[in-house]
């Protein structure tokens, strides 16, 4: 055979930027075969006739085409064809910038959270306006001993909807307003995961009005938040409010961040209202 024309694979590679497994896995998979391949050694060999093809399935590879769809258009390509290969890879790029968007806003968040906790007044009592806030709810009695405590809760929800769980944003427990009014604070009566607004998630969901709540954020985790609920509760008497909903309980930095539990912040919010 007149090889003037044909180019050993690893030319080829070299000149696609390509490896040479890679052409072989094309061999493989009857995208693209050799246009000659030498019985005595075995190498293979390409034309330039097949450069365009390369050509092509770099192109398509480059938009992220499977393998597989690029195969079927060599075999049956025509313009239509391609036309409607190319709109179907926009529209997933689209989709894929809208994801990407949706993950850049749910870093952002996690930074602004990160760095809120850092400067955070820890022990001390504020009061603030909680905004209003999309949750699922969990309702399910939890004694939180240590900090991983809370890991089942979260799987439990998980399984509900994976896609809004797996960023994972404010994920907390709560203390009915029977029971903080009791001041029985050692049991809580569920958890919740706090959803953004670009959150989808096909489970039941509550919208918690905005309210008026007193805050306190100390050094620790659930198991020391006993001791800050009565300096929340004492607060709230001292104040006159009356308590006006189940707590919000939150690690704002804990293990998922940081291994040192020395450095763990935790937040609780109480919703209030003023009497008469």
């Amino acid at each position: 055979m007149d090889k003037k024309n044909l180019f050993r694979i690893s030319e080829v590679a070299k000149m696609f930027h390509l490896s040479a497994s890679t052409l072989r896995h094309y061999e493989n998979i009857g995208l693209l075969s050799p246009a000659y391949v030498a019985p005595e050694s075995g190498y293979r060999y390409y034309s330039t006739e097949q450069f365009e093809i390369l050509n092509t399935v770099r192109y398509l590879r480059a938009l992220d085409m499977p393998l597989c769809e690029i195969e079927h258009f060599l075999k049956n390509r025509d313009i239509d064809g391609m036309e409607e290969m190319l709109c179907q890879q926009r529209a997933a790029v689209i989709q894929k910038q809208q994801e990407l968007k949706r993950i850049e806003q749910k870093i952002e968040r996690r930074l602004n959270w990160l760095r809120d906790a850092q400067r955070a007044e820890l022990d001390q009592v504020t009061q603030m306006r909680l905004p209003e806030t999309r949750i699922v709810w969990m309702e399910n009695p939890l004694k939180l001993q240590g900090f991983l405590d809370l890991e089942v809760p979260i799987r439990q929800m998980d399984q509900s909807d994976v896609e809004a769980v797996v960023f994972l944003g404010k994920v907390g427990v709560g203390i009915s307003e029977e029971h903080l009014r009791a001041r029985q604070t050692s049991i809580y009566d569920g958890a919740f995961l706090i959803l953004d607004q670009e959150d989808v998630y096909s489970g039941k969901t509550s919208i918690l009005p905005e309210t008026l709540c007193v805050r306190i954020r100390f050094r620790g985790s659930h198991p020391e938040a006993s001791r800050q609920y009565e300096i929340l509760l004492d607060y709230i008497e001292k104040e006159n409010f009356q308590i006006a909903g189940f707590s919000r309980e939150v690690t704002l930095i804990d293990n998922e961040i940081t291994s040192d539990t020395g450095k763990f912040v935790t937040e609780i919010c109480i919703p209030v209202r003023s009497r008469g």
